[in-house]
């Protein structure tokens, strides 16, 4: 079993989200930990404004798209958005990524990625923004 372990920790949602869909889809298992210490980079208060427009969106039935409101499952919805996940090969990538918040005990000793790295420009911690939700 291939096993990639990424620390989220000041990573750029976006770009870890890229680099994790890309190597679920190259058949390696993916594990990323601390999940609510990445990063979405712009002011804080516009991010917000945006992902709490996207919770409107639906039609007048009421059962239109489910957005989470945890910071793993966001990263995880993250990484979907860049994967073919209707069909066979996209859906099974996603099967192969699995995301926490903080380290669980099984991956604590084992080697990480690294991910990010401190940012000088605004950014928000998804731990912040889905406590804005």
């Amino acid at each position: 079993m291939k096993l990639i372990v990424i620390d989220a920790k000041d990573a750029v949602l976006g770009r870890l989200a890229s680099f994790a869909a890309k190597q679920s889809l190259l058949g390696y298992n993916i594990v990323i930990v601390n999940c609510d210490d990445a990063i979405i980079t712009g002011r804080p208060s516009s991010v917000i404004g945006e992902y709490k427009f996207s919770f409107t969106k639906g039609g007048a039935n009421l059962q239109g798209p489910y957005f989470p409101r945890h910071p793993e499952r966001i990263v995880k919805r993250t990484i979907r958005g860049m994967l073919a996940h209707r069909q066979g090969r996209g859906s099974d990538a996603l099967k192969r990524i699995m995301c926490y918040n903080g380290t669980p005990e099984e991956f604590k000793e084992s080697k990480k990625i690294l991910a990010g790295k401190e940012k000088r420009s605004k950014t928000i911690k998804l731990r912040e923004l889905t406590r804005e939700l």
